[in-house]
């Protein structure tokens, strides 16, 4: 009789994805004392969180939170990020996974300074994806002001052309290698912990909202944009089709959400996302009058029923109980004029603003970009912890719809499985 070895366990942890998740995962785990590769397939690390311009529960930027995690990121040698990088495949049982992570080319060196001579060489632009294209930007780029890692990135679209050419050499530090080419990293870990996070729902699938139509009408998180100082406005909110201070911003709830033609579940962060926006045009416009119409108003806590009354009580904010049937826009002024039936009253509602916010449903990023492993997902596409198997988990919005204090909180039970992986085998 032959007595059968268990496979050696791996004391590394990889997590997946470097939005507000993840980082929390990683610092978790490393500050513990185990080593974690932190792989993101952006240029940078903050995910959807530095793409806002304040967030909840003390309502401060994203660079708050972000720049004390880049720095506990920044001291501790245990974890290694990788950017621009992504799983190509993971094999192998709990405690011993072998993982292929295909690393993409930034082009840029670590000698990069962030002096912002390859930006002042380049003359063609791209649409920022950071800004959902209500940009441009040169070819290449810092994707904003506190990214991490500090370095600048030349966009794959300029490699080949006179731009990429006139950024190598207006580099004095030798920082830009137009023939990087793409790796392949293969790891051995132990445990792994995917925090894939969530993308805004495509709100051009939504017929009778007219997005993609009509240019005032836009997104919650192009708001978010918008509203943010490193934005494409420079933190003023502006309508797109003539940059004018809109008076008049109606937000529609549930765009995507609670629809079984779209995302048949609540996103958890659209209510209170649209109240704290509403704050936002207040604030800039003392004048401006804000219609919010609703199915449920749904604020999760008591720190977050408290902001709901509180907004509430703007003379200014009108909330209208009443699913939008449809949108329409006037091509000489550009205005939108919202039709919606009041549930309360029942009347019949005909509401003209010069801007509409759609409050777009959260879709775990999983559901459109399959992952490479073997994970229980469900039908809509968000990952089901199995912890009776073990070794792999997901963290955050990939798990469920949740706000960033939740997925911390989240995120840290994660990094404690994922330990707890590595210590029972």
């Amino acid at each position: 009789m032959t007595e059968e070895k268990a496979a050696p366990v791996s004391g590394s942890i990889l997590v997946v994805g470097g939005g507000i998740s993840g980082l929390t995962t990683a610092i978790e785990a490393a500050e513990v004392g185990y080593e974690v590769f932190l792989v993101e397939k952006n240029p940078y690390l903050g995910g959807r969180v530095a793409q806002l311009n304040q967030y909840f529960p003390k309502l401060c930027p994203p660079t708050c939170g972000l720049e004390i995690n880049f720095r506990r990121i920044k001291d501790n040698p245990r974890i290694k990020v990788l950017t621009l990088a992504e799983v190509e495949s993971v094999t192998g049982d709990p405690g011993n996974y072998e993982v292929a992570v295909k690393v993409n080319p930034r082009y840029v060196n670590e000698n990069c300074t962030c002096c912002d001579a390859c930006t002042e060489a380049c003359q063609a632009e791209i649409d920022s994806e950071y800004d959902f294209g209500m940009q441009k930007i040169k070819g290449a780029y810092l994707p904003f002001e506190m990214a991490f890692p500090a370095r600048y990135v030349i966009a794959p679209e300029i490699i080949g052309t006179s731009d990429a050419t006139r950024a190598q050499e207006a580099c004095k530090y030798d920082a830009i290698d137009l023939e990087m080419e793409a790796k392949t990293l293969n790891l051995n870990v132990g445990a792994i912990v995917w925090s894939t996070g969530w993308q805004p729902y495509d709100a051009a699938k939504i017929d009778n909202l007219g997005f993609g139509q009509y240019p005032n009408i836009i997104t919650n998180m192009m708001m978010e944009r918008l509203a943010a100082p490193n934005g494409p406005t420079r933190g003023k909110i502006l309508r797109p089709s003539d940059n004018k201070e809109p008076q008049s911003v109606a937000f529609v709830q549930c765009a995507g959400s609670r629809d079984e033609n779209h995302l048949p579940y609540c996103s958890y962060i659209c209510c209170m996302a649209s109240l704290k926006q509403a704050t936002y045009v207040r604030e800039r416009y003392p004048d401006a009058r804000i219609y919010i119409f609703y199915i449920d108003l749904r604020a999760p806590g008591y720190r977050y029923e408290r902001f709901y009354q509180t907004t509430k009580e703007d003379e200014n904010i009108f909330l209208i109980k009443g699913k939008v049937a449809e949108v329409s826009a006037d091509s000489g002024t550009q205005n939108v004029t919202v039709v919606a039936e009041n549930a309360v009253t029942g009347e019949k509602i005909h509401q003209e603003v010069e801007m509409v916010v759609l409050a777009t449903g959260m879709q775990p990023t999983v559901a459109t970009d399959k992952l490479p492993a073997d994970l229980q997902v469900n039908d809509d596409g968000f990952i089901v912890n199995d912890f009776e198997k073990g070794g792999m988990f997901a963290a955050g919005c990939a798990n469920k719809p949740a706000d960033v204090v939740s997925s911390n909180q989240n995120a840290t039970g994660m990094a404690l499985k994922a330990i707890q992986t590595l210590v029972s085998r």
